[in-house]
């Protein structure tokens, strides 16, 4: 979502999107062809490198099939999906990409899965993964959503469409990817690397926690510099952002119902009644209006912002840097709005993306919503809430915060259930693998935006916080979108050559372990 900068590369990438670079010496002549001297004299000075790039484009087919086949099994959390079938699945991937132990970890919930890969650097990387992917409905999607199929999206080119295409199973395989390029090529990777693998990102990672901290995987992560969770960081004009943290998150479900509140039916009734009758789903969207302010969007809980810490001096300094660089008119394409919230300045609105704690309704839920009318009056109904939390807020802290609120407001008798989430995560600017990843997006001829916070979530705090305190981000050149929803893509071969392709992503991740030994 920010303007592209002078990118002599980009067009090295939309040739390799082409798949013109056959092989270590193709990707010296392509450059020098393209008039892209410094990127042939960096690969040249690194003959093993060359070698392994080299293999990227050979292998094109075969590691896009690969995605599709992953694609084609969905681990579904909230559903019970495919388990243990999706961890040893992921198990099966990692032993093929190279990685000598790998084994399944269970937990109290979702088993996770773990490996080794030393090439005996003296570097070593960790790698989150998730193998879980969100719900889905066919009917919604112009493609079957497990079928992986290649079709033509105009503006972005050749993109696989599929449940999990983009996040994360596109990203994830295209590093996989790059680890068969390095066994093709019979190279040594420059790093060792560490895979942490969950099967719950989905519902919040409610058992993370017992993965990372099984001994052997701690120790394993105490000798890291670092983890990445890959991702196609680009936006469809090819600019890139190097997130410096991530909010966290709470989920869980609200539930009005006749029997806990001892008021309405205890089964659904003829609405008929609801002249005599109290109804459990007023009641809910009673309770749910107590949660935001009358503008419908400020959250209104009580305390819900005493621990919110002020970006600090040098993250205001970044952000104010970066909102100039950001496209206003790309963002609101991406994301099909006519406003930002309040009819705020593009300025104010990306402060606030950064800046705000949340709390959203997800979905609602309750009593018959088929074809047609059903008069009925609903027994209960339940409401679907995530908190998005920025430092120094906790997940557990907020939580009991907004049943105290409830509480206050004559809400007791609502249930709160929450089905996972975790603290918010910061990452310094000046450790070694933000530096390796700027360092990477720079010789790749893409100048990256430093920015203080992604408003999404993910559980980068197990590393990040206490014992561990690791650095932790996202990385990889590549685009995708539909994240959550029908459709989702990820971009296989660009029509715009400032946007890596498969291939292009590939490379991201053998040039960041470079860059990073």
């Amino acid at each position: 979502m920010t303007p592209g900068q002078p990118d002599p590369l980009g067009n090295l990438t939309g040739e390799i999107n082409r798949r013109i670079f056959l092989q270590g010496a193709a990707v010296g002549a392509a450059a020098v062809a393209l008039g892209d001297r410094a990127a042939f004299a960096a690969v040249a000075q690194n003959p093993d490198q060359a070698l392994v790039v080299g293999q990227i484009a050979r292998q094109h087919d075969a590691t896009v099939k690969m995605l599709q086949e992953w694609i084609a099994l969905p681990s579904i959390a909230a559903e019970n999906r495919n388990y243990p079938q999706g961890a040893e699945y992921m198990a099966t991937l990692a032993r093929e990409a190279g990685f000598q132990q790998v084994e399944l970890v269970p937990t109290t919930g979702k088993p996770g899965v773990f490996g080794i890969l030393d090439s005996g650097a003296r570097t070593w990387l960790a790698l989150y993964f998730m193998y879980d992917v969100k719900q889905f409905d066919p009917s919604e999607w112009s493609t079957p959503p497990l079928e992986g199929r290649l079709v033509d999206k105009p503006g972005y080119g050749k993109v696989i469409v599929g449940r999990g295409a983009t996040n994360t199973k596109g990203p994830q395989m295209a590093v996989l990817a790059a680890l068969h390029a390095f066994k093709a090529a019979g190279k040594k990777l420059p790093v060792n690397l560490v895979l942490v693998c969950e099967g719950e990102e989905e519902i919040a990672s409610p058992s993370f926690k017992q993965i990372v901290f099984k001994p052997p995987v701690e120790a394993a992560l105490r000798k890291c510099v670092g983890i990445i969770i890959p991702l196609g960081s680009q936006s469809p004009d090819g600019s890139v952002e190097v997130n410096l943290g991530a909010k966290g998150v709470v989920e869980l479900e609200l539930v009005s119902s006749g029997e806990k509140w001892g008021r309405g039916p205890k089964l659904d009734v003829h609405s008929s009644y609801e002249a005599s009758i109290d109804s459990p789903a007023w009641r809910l969207v009673q309770a749910l209006n107590t949660l935001v302010k009358t503008d419908g969007h400020t959250p209104a809980v009580e305390g819900f912002f005493d621990l919110v810490k002020p970006l600090s001096a040098r993250q205001q300094a970044i952000l104010e840097a970066s909102i100039p660089k950001r496209n206003e008119a790309g963002a609101k394409k991406l994301l099909g709005i006519d406003h930002w919230f309040g009819d705020e300045s593009f300025h104010d609105s990306q402060v606030r993306l950064v800046t705000q704690p949340t709390i959203n309704i997800e979905g609602l839920v309750g009593g018959y919503t088929g074809p047609g009318g059903k008069t009925i009056l609903p027994h209960r109904a339940v409401a679907k809430l995530d908190m998005r939390l920025v430092p120094d807020m906790t997940a557990l802290g907020t939580l009991d915060l907004l049943k105290k609120h409830l509480g206050k407001h004559g809400f007791g008798d609502v249930e709160v259930n929450m089905s996972g989430g975790y603290d918010p995560t910061e990452t310094d600017p000046d450790s070694t693998l933000v530096k390796a990843m700027v360092a990477t997006y720079r010789k790749s001829g893409v100048e990256p935006l430093l920015w203080p916070r992604l408003a999404g979530s993910w559980p980068g705090v197990t590393f990040t916080g206490a014992p561990l305190k690791l650095p932790a981000g996202q990385f990889g050149l590549g685009h995708g979108g539909g994240a959550h929803a029908p459709d989702e893509y990820y971009v296989i071969e660009a029509s715009n050559p400032k946007v890596a392709g498969w291939d292009g992503a590939v490379k991201s991740y053998v040039d960041f372990l470079y860059s990073l030994a």
